[in-house]
């Protein structure tokens, strides 16, 4: 163990701290992305089948599941004159946006299967190049403090960026891209493909931007985090043994399989996200632009209110109580519209209720996931209590894993309710059917439901409170004083 490291200040600055989360911008956007974007461009703009681009992402999921706990091993036991992290943050910067910005450049005539293909191979890309940055990353939090509060506050300012990061490039796509790309030919610029070849471009120069920021800004820390552990010959054997014997706790696997599902959770609401936005409410790009504005007020909400929760009634009961607020009201617009209680779109009422509704939600899911988040940093110690080694690595791979995986599982599961429904790929604004709307709402409310109530009640097995952090922390000290 450093011993710089035991000594190391438990409250960061605020400057260290802002480029510790400036760098989930790339993330954020890429999950943005991801979620909101790349099933309605290639489904309704580019023509593809909606369940071709599901398959794709699940494939390149089990690509995922391999690379995400390698890379997080191998940030844990790297030795560089740059220390554990920092190499791979600042090499995976050109690949990163490179990747994305292919990604949103299809070429033209392609056939089906050529697209197939093609979205295929740029999802394993750009999901391979994000492991490499965010692992590495995200695992500096618990190096940079070990108190119980803080690690909240240090977190919710990487969350805070991610959303807003993500938000961000949605309000400039919604209120300055797409109507830029209106044409005499297409009348909304959100089915222009040259739209989305535009947010290539921006999109990927930003994600380098944060990646570079973030290492730089934190490079100073390299001196005060933790050393490796001696030099060792590791086999596959025993990196998959370490990584099994890390990762067993239950309270971690209550945490994996939470987050799993609440991740499902979010990346079904989000695929389908701008289907109801667009067809389901009928906005158009200003509206859907409006309330992305809005949310970005919703980052704030989960910036101050995580911590606050975290010292107030901790960080378990919090991500009940709020996750429990929020996941009950996500759907209730939706509900009460297929239940006929809601006006009908012409009604103003309608974009403000929404607007509202939605603003506040976010807020809260934000604050959950930064509460999440924080759970899994404090398992930091209690494993290292148990192996004897630091494996913060591991446990941010799982984390990374988790919010890839359930995010495209999600997205699977949107194009899955798609196809049940019969919402035909290249349907514009207005084609779609009040029956077919209908199903889309009375499938999705009853599905996402379930995913978040059981999400809440797997949550609760979660044991590790403030006095077990505290505890542990307690006996690691003993253990370094005497050696």
């Amino acid at each position: 163990m450093n011993a710089s490291a035991v000594t190391m200040d438990t409250k960061p600055s605020t400057g260290t701290k802002l480029a510790y989360g400036f760098g989930s911008v790339a993330y954020g956007i890429k999950d943005g992305g991801f979620q909101y974007l790349l099933l309605i461009f290639y489904a309704q703009v580019i023509g593809l089948n909606a369940q071709l681009v599901g398959l794709a992402i699940m494939i390149a999921l089990i690509a995922d599941a391999l690379s995400d706990p390698i890379v997080g091993y191998w940030s844990d036991n790297f030795r560089s004159k740059w220390g554990r992290r920092h190499p791979f943050m600042y090499a995976a910067a050109v690949p990163v946006a490179i990747s994305y910005y292919f990604l949103w450049n299809p070429p033209e005539s392609w056939s089906n299967t050529q697209l197939f293909w093609y979205v295929l191979l740029l999802s394993i890309l750009i999901r391979t190049f994000i492991t490499i940055y965010e692992t590495p990353s995200t695992a500096l939090a618990p190096e940079m403090t070990q108190d119980y509060d803080e690690r909240s506050s240090v977190i919710s300012f990487r969350w805070f960026f991610g959303w807003l990061g993500g938000n961000t490039m949605a309000i400039a796509m919604f209120i300055l891209i797409f109507p830029a790309f209106v044409t005499a030919a297409i009348s909304n610029g959100q089915f222009n493909r040259d739209a989305y070849a535009f947010y290539g471009v921006i999109a990927s120069l930003m994600m380098f931007a944060a990646i570079m920021i973030s290492a730089l800004g934190t490079h100073h820390l390299i001196p005060k985090l933790r050393e490796p552990p001696a030099k060792r010959r590791i086999t596959p054997g025993l990196m998959f043994r370490e990584i099994f014997e890390t990762l067993s706790s239950r309270s971690f696997a209550a945490l994996f399989f939470a987050s799993l599902l609440g991740f499902i959770a979010s990346g079904l609401a989000g695929g389908l996200n701008f289907y109801f936005a667009t067809y389901f409410w009928g906005f158009g790009p200003e509206q859907i632009g409006l309330i992305s504005i809005c949310v970005t007020f919703s980052t704030f909400i989960g910036l101050f209110l995580a911590p606050y929760v975290t010292r107030t009634i901790g960080k378990k009961r919090g991500a009940i109580i709020i996750g429990l607020i929020a996941f009950i009201g996500s759907p209730t617009p939706i509900m009460l519209r297929v239940f006929d209680v809601l006006p009908g779109n012409d009604s103003p009422f309608i974009f403000w209720f929404v607007l509202i509704a939605t603003t506040i939600d976010v807020g809260l899911i934000i604050c959950y996931q930064i509460l999440a988040s924080s759970m899994i940093a404090d398992l930091v110690e209690q494993a290292e209590l148990k192996t004897g080694r630091r494996s913060e690595g591991i446990f941010f791979a799982a984390t990374t894993f988790i919010r890839k995986c359930g995010v495209g599982v999600g997205i699977i599961l949107a194009s899955t309710v798609l196809g049940i429904v019969g919402l035909q790929s290249g349907a514009g604004q207005g084609d779609v059917s009040a029956d077919t709307l209908w199903r889309l709402g009375a499938v999705y409310v009853p599905l996402i439901l379930a995913l978040w109530m059981t999400m809440i009640a797997v949550i609760s097995m979660y044991k590790l409170n403030r006095a077990g952090h505290e505890e542990n922390l307690r006996k690691l000290s003993e253990r370094a004083s005497k050696n």
